[in-house]
């Protein structure tokens, strides 16, 4: 079955066309800033050059209608019909407590959607843009969504419920809903299979560290703690969010700096975290740069990092009752070994032995291993494809529904 998997932004629209038979990605690429001067898509069909076509697009619509074009064209694209495209999948970051799996695309559930808006109000409208694009420029073809919230429904009561009280949780579902779940998902997954392919008995904690980052707590291959809560804003230091912070820090920050709640929620969202600690910028690599030539507030950032990992490791491992495996995984955690080697230093109590040299490897897009031989825990680092579990989801659910 061909699927083309959608992830949409407030003002991209990236894709990837899968052939689940063959498990080939036939093209991919991205529609880029969408609703702003300069719009183009950038395409690359699988044995043949990258394609760059600058055409104005108004919005996702418009968008979604020149990736179909682009892949119907006869010297950069790789179909002859836009029905060889049975199934869409759309990556969708927030379904709250309403949905515990990917599902197919109908009324009830853009309802659904559209009340998950509050949740993830950076990330939801884009989604929902998205998904009336292709409807628009593809109609009939059905579209799947799978929530990175998904994989997290499995946590238990005391671990996603928060010390509010219980009314407000009743009357808003205030609650732990954690993000990257489809991430943390697959990871844990080929971590399994690293383990000999059984689930039952394992115990991994899977770090999703990029520009947002999350980790979390993989028992017998099912989630039962996240790093992220309420929204993506919770857990560990991110590339401008700050992460989980005493909750009494707002209220003084809007007291002192006389701010709305959409001001300081803006500055906790967007000017905080690697940004804000370094001063250089949110990208990694520009705080890597900083740091290697000196710069203690870049460092200071890397290390706040590293050690915050390091504690989600520890108690994560006291939550399971006992550790396995770590992963790590997305931007940072398959491209920084300083970040890597810091968070599992001191976690040799838990019998976690980091070969320093594997960890210096250079790029891969394999699995590596980074722990020593001798090491109780395994450590690795496995590339994160959330792309193929989007299609694989959406081949399954619609030859379900056919």
């Amino acid at each position: 079955m061909k699927v083309l998997v959608a992830n949409a932004g407030s003002s991209s629209l990236k894709y990837q066309l899968f052939d689940t038979v063959s498990g080939e990605v036939l093209a991919k690429g991205n529609c880029e800033r969408i609703g702003i001067e300069g719009s183009r898509i950038v395409h690359k069909t699988a044995g043949k050059e990258e394609y760059v076509c600058e055409k104005a697009l108004s919005d996702h619509s418009a968008a979604t209608k020149l990736l179909v074009e682009t892949l119907l064209d006869k010297k950069v694209g790789c179909l002859d019909s836009i029905d060889e495209i049975e199934a869409i999948g759309q990556r969708v970051v927030h379904g709250g407590a309403y949905v515990s799996e990917s599902v197919l695309l109908d009324d009830e559930v853009m309802e659904i959607l559209e009340k998950c808006v509050a949740y993830a109000p950076l990330h939801t409208p884009a989604a929902i843009m998205g998904i009336k694009g292709c409807a628009t420029a593809m109609p009939g073809i059905p579209q799947v969504l799978v929530f990175d919230t998904a994989f997290h429904q499995t946590m238990p009561k005391e671990a996603y419920m928060y010390g509010v009280s219980y009314d407000m949780y009743e009357k808003y579902q205030i609650r732990r809903y954690g993000a990257h779940g489809t991430s943390h998902r697959y990871v844990s997954g080929e971590m399994i299979k690293l383990l000999g392919g059984k689930a039952e008995g394992t115990k991994i904690v899977t770090c999703h560290i990029g520009n947002g980052s999350s980790i979390t707590a993989v028992k017998d291959g099912k989630c039962i703690d996240t790093s992220m809560g309420f929204t993506p804003l919770d857990g560990i230091m991110m590339g401008t969010r700050c992460g989980s912070i005493d909750p009494a820090i707002v209220t003084y920050i809007m007291e002192k700096e006389n701010m709305t709640a959409k001001e300081v929620d803006n500055y906790l969202n967007k000017k905080c975290g690697f940004d804000g600690i370094s001063g250089v910028g949110s990208d990694s690599r520009d705080v890597e740069s900083a740091m290697r030539a000196g710069n203690e507030r870049a460092k200071l950032a890397f290390d706040m990092l590293s050690y915050q990992i390091k504690k989600y490791v520890g108690s994560y491992s006291a939550a399971m009752g006992g550790l396995d495996a770590i992963v790590f995984t997305a931007g940072i955690g398959e491209h920084v070994p300083y970040i890597r080697e810091n968070a599992l230093e001191g976690l040799e109590f838990l019998g976690v032995k980091l070969d320093k040299e594997r960890n210096t490897f250079g790029h891969s897009s394999v699995p590596v291993k980074l722990s020593a031989d001798d090491s109780r825990v395994q450590v690795y680092m496995i590339p994160t494809n959330e792309e193929l579990v989007i299609a694989a989801d959406a081949e399954r659910i619609v030859s379900e529904n056919k």
